[in-house]
C-alpha cells in the first residue's frame, strides 16, 4: 500500500505543478488553476489517509530498521 501512497503523492505534485503553470499561462484544456489545485489536495489527502489507516505493511514482520 506504500507504493500506492507514493504514486498518489507523485500525482499530487504533478497536479500542483500544473496549477502553478496554469496560473501564469491560462487554462489548460479548459481547466482553471483551481481545478488542478483541488486535484492536488484531494490526491495528497488520499495518500495520507491510506498511510494512516493501513500503515506500512512491511514493518509488521518484525524487521525494524530495515528500509
Amino acid at each position: 500500500m506504500s507504493n500506492l501512497a507514493k504514486v498518489l503523492t507523485g500525482l499530487a505534485a504533478l497536479a500542483f505543478l500544473l496549477a502553478i503553470v496554469t496560473n501564469f499561462t491560462g487554462a489548460i484544456l479548459n481547466t482553471p488553476a483551481e481545478g488542478y489545485s483541488r486535484a492536488c489536495n484531494n490526491l495528497a489527502l488520499l495518500a495520507i489517509a491510506l498511510v494512516v489507516t493501513l500503515g506500512d505493511r512491511g514493518s509488521a514482520g518484525g524487521r525494524t530498521g530495515a528500509l
